[in-house]
């Protein structure tokens, strides 16, 4: 039997402690994996599926095969592990601000996602997403011109409850054009967020996209026993 706690790991960032600690529960008799950074929860790997649905309602909206796909925010991993279950993803890239979140995925510290940072379709790159689509100069930095198929990203809370006031920028109509620059024709831009569906965010998105959703993702809480809800937001840009 495993000890009730564990802290996997630990490290001082510009933005805060991040810790990543395995945490035994009885009652459900799993681990749970979660990361911590500062004094806020940011993710558990007992509430997955919506990170999972990020990968798969975005990539349902590209069409081709041989796809490059950015993902912004490595976190546990599951949105990058759904990616590579699409046989039509030839390369991901994985965009993430904090090397210590890399570097766990370099351990295999984390079961469920084993494996992913020595699959040759990926590469984790450490980079600040937001502050390479505000200057402009690419999202891959071995190649600025690169341009994605898709880009999924779950970093903040929602648009509206941000890491860091730094990232505020980005959704806006402004600096969504931005982002929209490296997508291909007729690619994809999706985006998690812990909050219902926000009409003043959704409207943003149809000021620079041509087609726009907002799936409410619902799944069971173990925690409470009933039921709770995420939205993914998929928006496409012209063919």
């Amino acid at each position: 039997m495993s000890a009730r706690f564990e802290e996997l790991a630990w490290s001082e960032t510009a933005m805060g402690a991040i810790s990543l600690r395995r945490r035994r529960v009885p009652s459900l008799d799993v681990d749970v994996y979660e990361v911590k950074l500062g004094e806020e929860f940011l993710m558990s790997s007992l509430f997955t599926v919506a990170e999972i649905e990020l990968a798969r309602l975005g990539l349902a909206e590209v069409s081709g095969a041989d796809l490059n796909v950015l993902v912004g925010g490595l976190g546990l991993g599951y949105t990058a592990r759904a990616v590579l279950d699409d046989p039509r993803v030839r390369s991901l890239t994985v965009l993430e601000a904090l090397d210590e979140v890399i570097r766990w995925h370099e351990l295999d510290l984390l079961p469920d996602t084993a494996g992913l940072a020595s699959d040759p379709r990926v590469r984790l790159v450490s980079g600040d997403f937001f502050a390479r689509v505000e200057a402009g100069t690419g999202l891959d930095p071995q190649d600025p011109t690169q341009r994605f198929h898709a880009v999924l990203v779950d970093i903040d809370h929602t648009p509206t409850h941000v890491l860091h006031p730094s990232h505020q920028a980005f959704y806006t109509a402004d600096g969504l054009r931005r982002l929209a620059r490296f997508l291909h024709p007729g690619g994809v831009f999706a985006l998690w967020s812990d909050d219902p569906p926000d009409a003043g965010f959704q409207a943003v998105l149809d000021e620079v996209f041509v087609g726009t959703d907002a799936h409410v993702v619902t799944f069971a809480n173990p925690i409470t026993g009933g039921v709770s809800s995420n939205t993914v937001y998929v928006a496409s840009t012209a063919t």
